[in-house]
């Protein structure tokens, strides 16, 4: 379904499981979209939660900002719009650029009645910058498009070169558009990385803000191969949310969800289903 934000703009989301069940909001990295949380999605319906994947605007089936309006409390302002819009209080998952979202959600004053719980998922209070600069540079790489779903699939095995390359690339098609010069490009807007990549000081002090003003629980997942969350990352994050939980999956990178689903999605689950227990 789409929601309308309060921006104007339609935000496309997949929902699964039962509405009358807690509600679980995934917010997916910059670049991805929501089928990144499809598995996810299917084991928190399972586990009796109401689970609600998001494309970011942006990105996937949701409306381009013609501004070119993409930060983070703009993505804050649709998320908060369709937290209300559902009509009950959230757990936030977000990974990379969503927990960035989900992060300054639960970490503003004015919003903290509508978050139970924080999970942020291979990003600490920022990202690690050469982490995050490898990250951009590899999105920046496809602004001319691919010439066919292989060569996409290639470039993705060269950045990812730990995961190993499926033998089924035809799920690729839901991140990559065919436009009528025949070739296929990502499915997100290129004044996407312009946004990313304005003045970070002052990003960084307003993160830092958010991230001390957060009282709900809270689990930090690192990829034990991730280059964004660095061990120092995590003892900055685990210093400065003290209340926060944290586990590390191994064998897994920044994308995570994609590297060890079943592991990532067990953890998130047992932290969500003992943080209702005890709330």
């Amino acid at each position: 379904m789409k929601f309308k934000v309060s921006s104007g703009l339609n935000i496309e989301a997949t929902l699964e499981g039962n509405p009358n069940e807690p509600l679980v909001i995934l917010l997916h990295g910059g670049g991805q979209t929501r089928h990144a949380w499809k598995g996810t999605a299917e084991k928190l319906a399972s586990a009796g939660f109401y689970a609600v994947a998001l494309d970011l605007r942006g990105h996937g089936e949701s409306d381009w900002s013609e501004e070119g309006d993409y930060a983070i409390e703009s993505y804050r302002s649709d998320l908060v719009s369709i937290i209300e819009q559902i009509g009950k209080p959230a757990s936030l998952i977000g990974a990379s650029l969503g927990g960035m979202v989900s992060l300054s959600t639960a970490g503003d004053t004015e919003f903290q009645n509508i978050c139970t719980a924080l999970v942020m998922v291979d990003i600490g209070i920022y990202p690690n910058e050469e982490g995050s600069n490898e990250i951009l540079e590899f999105m920046s790489s496809g602004f001319n498009g691919f010439e066919s779903l292989e060569d996409a699939s290639d470039a993705i095995t060269a950045y990812l070169p730990h995961r190993e390359k499926p033998k089924d690339i035809s799920g690729l098609q839901k991140n990559l558009r065919l436009k009528d010069d025949g070739r296929y490009y990502w499915h997100w807007d290129p004044k996407f990385i312009q946004s990313r990549t304005a003045d970070r000081t002052e990003h960084r002090a307003k993160h830092r803000n958010y991230a001390e003003n957060v009282s709900i629980p809270t689990l930090l997942i690192r990829g034990a191969l991730s280059n964004v969350v660095t061990e120092e990352e995590v003892k900055d994050f685990m210093g400065t949310i003290k209340h926060a939980e944290f586990v590390e999956i191994d064998k897994a990178a920044h994308m995570i969800a994609g590297d060890r689903n079943d592991v990532f999605a067990n953890a998130a689950i047992d932290f969500l289903q003992k943080t209702i227990i005890t709330t």
